[in-house]
């Protein structure tokens, strides 16, 4: 370990950083801050023991529809062909099996939550390792591990194109890569499979809400996350499209308070931890985590994304998750990685479980997980109803969907190519190249 932090305190010393990359030169603030007893200290307690096991999951029934559907309404599980994810580091999977805080800008991509392939289900649960227990020859899983800011090959990546850092104005720019990826992937009938996609982002936004409160706006996160949907819907036939609510996320100052080094969790979310308690700084950032939630609420809970071969539903099982706690009421450092912000495996597991659950419950009775003290249960889809549920509430009930301006095909086409450009920092990849060895 002793020549791995040489080479790191000389990376930073000459300032071997990526030019406009704000998520590495977080990282490089926040170990900056360490002692190298520190930077080298392992946390057995936060990674996977290679030899662990989960139990078996099985259900009454794992086959596929007689033909293939043509209603976004009777899509089994098994039917499912194709497996895709974006977002932000919570997707990246960054350092969720890490043994030193110098394994953070790892991204752990084939054991993240909604589309990790590494093993089985009994290795690790995700929504893609489940699924593969229904069609095995799911194509898009994640199978390696990437560093954060060098370019990966998909043989890694699969189809999670999550970006560490991004922000909701990057939604488009990552949906149009995945539009293009689907289109000229040989082993995707682009037409006729059945594809899953899972989003999940816009905690960077409250995160950086402080710092420019008109680019990080909720106005903001509503727009690009339509124009993102819009496009979907427009070009991409036989889609489901999971939207997972975003975190309340007040409650990770808490995170910090048993390990006093956690520096980085304020280097990645300074408008959260920085403000006192009780502050009106706070109080306003609070206010606009729970509009994010609102308005989602509203883009989503009616038919503007549903039509016969595609459909986005929102999945609420984050909206009000308090964090692991153990019996003293301290939080369950074991869910989070060194940095105190993101989730190591145990916490990427929660979150696949409330994820997959949700993805079989009606409109209207999905499961909103009060705390991740208590490890959530799988569920197996019901007898009466083995698809996922997709048809929205006011579809159902011939209501008038909220009318909405639709963004212009030349704005959609100008936003897409909005995405945010990361160069190699090739001194410090190199030094993590070690963590990518067998």
């Amino acid at each position: 370990m002793e020549w791995l932090w040489i080479t790191v305190a000389t990376c930073v010393l000459v300032s071997c950083t990526v030019k406009g990359s704000d998520w590495w030169l977080e990282y490089e603030e926040g170990i900056r801050h360490y002692s190298k007893e520190a930077l080298s200290k392992e946390f057995p307690e936060k990674t996977r023991p290679v030899n662990f096991k989960h139990p078996v999951f099985q259900c009454p029934d794992m086959s596929p529809s007689p033909s293939v559907p043509s209603s976004v309404e009777f899509v089994k599980a098994a039917d499912i062909k194709v497996i895709a994810a974006l977002g932000d580091s919570l997707t990246t999977g960054i350092g969720a099996n890490a043994t030193t805080v110098l394994g953070i800008p790892i991204e752990f991509r084939h054991v993240s939550w909604s589309i990790g392939g590494y093993g089985s289900v009994q290795d690790v649960i995700t929504l893609a390792n489940i699924i593969k227990l229904f069609n095995p020859n799911l194509v898009g899983a994640a199978s390696g591990r990437t560093i954060h800011g060098m370019q990966a090959h998909i043989s890694a990546t699969g189809f999670n194109l999550a970006v560490t850092g991004h922000n909701t104005f990057n939604l488009p720019g990552q949906t149009r890569h995945l539009i293009d990826t689907l289109r000229d992937y040989e082993d995707v009938n682009f037409e006729e499979d059945w594809k899953l996609l899972t989003i999940l982002i816009g905690m960077n936004d409250i995160c950086d809400y402080c710092k420019d409160k008109a680019l990080y706006s909720v106005d903001n996160f509503v727009h690009y996350m339509t124009v993102s949907l819009e496009m979907l819907m427009n070009e991409v036939p036989r889609m489901i499209v999971n939207v997972v609510q975003i975190l309340p996320m007040q409650a990770l100052r808490e995170v910090q308070k048993p390990t006093p080094g956690c520096l980085l969790q304020r280097s990645f979310c300074s408008c959260l931890i920085d403000p006192v308690a009780k502050s009106p700084e706070l109080q306003e950032l609070v206010e606009v985590n729970l509009e994010f939630q609102k308005r989602l609420e509203e883009l989503l809970y009616r038919d503007r994304f549903f039509k016969d071969d595609f459909a986005v539903v929102l999945q609420p099982f984050l909206k009000h998750a308090d964090p692991p706690r153990l019996p003293s009421g301290k939080i369950d450092m074991t869910f989070f990685t060194h940095d105190c912000f993101h989730f190591t495996i145990k916490g990427h597991e929660e979150l696949a479980k409330g994820l997959w659950n949700n993805m079989f419950q009606p409109e209207g009775g999905k499961m909103i997980v009060s705390s991740f003290s208590d490890p959530i249960g799988l569920i197996c889809p019901p007898v009466e109803h083995p698809y996922i549920f997709t048809r929205p509430t006011v579809a159902k009930s011939g209501q008038r969907p909220l009318q909405s301006a639709a963004p212009s095909d030349a704005a959609i086409v100008l936003l897409s190519l909005l995405v945010g450009l990361r160069s190699p920092w090739t001194c410090v990849a190199l030094t993590l190249l070690s963590y990518l060895s067998p």
